[in-house]
């Protein structure tokens, strides 16, 4: 049984924790500690201010919080880590010998590739970004709280409404 959720990221700055903050804010019964922690976070920084106003726009607030490191203490049996690209699953597999219930978000919502990162762009790619995460995150919490990916067509989580004013 899943008691934990990490989303992954390169430096916990913005995919991560707009992943952590979707989640959050997502209409669901399911009791998880859910964070969000990063392969390469040198300092505390702050969340980009881009992804905090795209946040904002959709009515989720992420609060104060800082950058936090990806810590191999943090994992146990119960936890299922997400990250935002391949490459940064395989980083967990040999920089952190972390292999167990680590899945792409695409791969866990049943899709397979990168989540596009709008890192350096401009506010289009941090909405489109949000679209993308949030339908990533409608399969998520499907897969985790009936154990499978839905089945047919009417079985899918309607698609979020976007705000396309930004």
């Amino acid at each position: 049984m899943i008691t934990r959720l990490i989303f992954v990221c390169t430096d916990n700055t913005c995919l991560g924790p707009v992943a952590e903050t979707i989640f959050k804010y997502s209409d669901h019964d399911l009791d998880l500690d859910v964070c969000s922690r990063g392969l390469v976070v040198l300092f505390p920084e702050p969340v980009n201010p881009k992804a905090e106003t795209m946040l904002a726009t959709h009515g989720m607030l992420i609060g104060a919080r800082t950058t936090k490191q990806f810590c191999r203490e943090e994992v146990d049996g119960q936890t299922l880590i997400l990250t935002m690209t391949i490459t940064q699953k395989r980083r967990l597999a040999t920089d952190f010998f972390v292999n167990d219930n680590v899945f792409t978000i695409k791969e866990f919502a049943g899709g397979h590739g990168d989540v596009s990162d709008p890192y350096g762009k401009d506010y289009a790619a941090y909405d489109k970004c949000f679209a993308e995460l949030s339908n990533l995150m409608e399969l998520v919490i499907f897969r985790l709280l009936h154990g499978k990916l839905p089945e047919a067509p009417e079985d899918m989580p309607h698609e979020p409404e976007t705000d396309n004013r930004m």
